[in-house]
């Protein structure tokens, strides 16, 4: 097999030159955020538009202790974070059986519902949102936190993602284990769910980034703080008489600031979860 030639250096500068571009620009606007967030709110759009905005003049924490003063935070980043972990906890429990049972089980009728659940990949939320909203209503479960979580618990781009990774793997880990007496349970269990770390982490990573910014259904389904997560809040805080703008980024930091510490823990596997479904594509 003839070895593969190294670009030249100009090609690779590009490239490298496009990556630190596309950095910029997506880490500027959370550069900005963070930077505001330590700054007294007169120097917050005063600095805006030159070089000092990316500079912290007369930093201080006071911004984020006038958060914590002005609205109960501690309320809504513990209510995303249970709305969310329990989606994703349920979540990765519920689509990964879902993707075992498509991929790897034969039982009838597997193909024509595996059609179903892939054409749901096509409907948008936003179709279903009113129904959904009326029937919610019905059985009495608006402003609650379960009417924010079980309809969301089963997902149609879960099960896909679970579905190829499955694909991949050996058919010898089942055979061995069969052989040694495991049935769909126990083989699903101690030999599938190990092997595929990667796959629950980019599962994990990416319901979480769905969910922790999820506007639109908390807003039709909350009312008052008790049940209300930090995207429909940090709405409210925005408008939330006297309009401090360095309290409105120290808030925004932290509503991030989790994302950020869930997509560090989780890397590394996700990295492999995507290497590894390239490879298989």
């Amino acid at each position: 097999m003839k070895p593969r030639s190294t670009p030249p250096f100009w090609y690779r500068a590009l490239g490298y030159g496009a990556l630190f571009l596309g950095a910029v620009l997506f880490f500027g606007p959370v550069l900005f955020m963070l930077i505001a967030s330590l700054k007294p709110d007169h120097l917050v759009l005063s600095e805006a538009g030159n070089w000092r905005a990316f500079f912290p003049t007369e930093a201080s924490l006071d911004n984020y202790r006038s958060v914590f003063d002005r609205v109960p935070f501690l309320r809504f980043l513990f209510n995303s974070l249970f709305i969310t972990g329990t989606i994703v906890a349920a979540g990765l429990v519920v689509n990964s059986m879902a993707g075992y049972a498509f991929a790897r089980l034969p039982w009838k009728g597997r193909h024509l519902f595996f059609l179903l659940v892939l054409a749901l990949l096509i409907l948008p939320f936003e179709a279903i949102a009113a129904p959904l909203f009326y029937q919610m209503t019905e059985i009495g479960w608006r402003n609650s936190y379960q009417v924010q979580i079980i309809p969301f618990i089963a997902n149609a781009f879960s099960i896909y993602l679970f579905y190829t990774f499955f694909l991949g793997l050996p058919r010898e880990l089942e055979e061995s284990a069969m052989m040694d007496g495991a049935g769909p349970w126990r083989t699903y269990w101690q030999v599938i769910v190990p092997t595929a770390k990667p796959a629950f982490a980019s599962v994990a990573i990416l319901t979480f980034l769905l969910h922790w910014g999820n506007y639109l259904w908390p807003l039709m389904v909350t009312v008052g703080d008790t049940y209300r997560p930090l995207p429909v809040a940090l709405a409210s805080f925005q408008t939330l008489p006297p309009i401090q703008w360095g309290d409105i980024m120290a808030f925004g930091v932290m509503m991030v600031a989790p994302v950020m510490v869930v997509f560090l823990w989780f890397q590394r596997w996700f990295v492999q979860g995507v290497a590894a479904s390239g490879m298989k594509n």
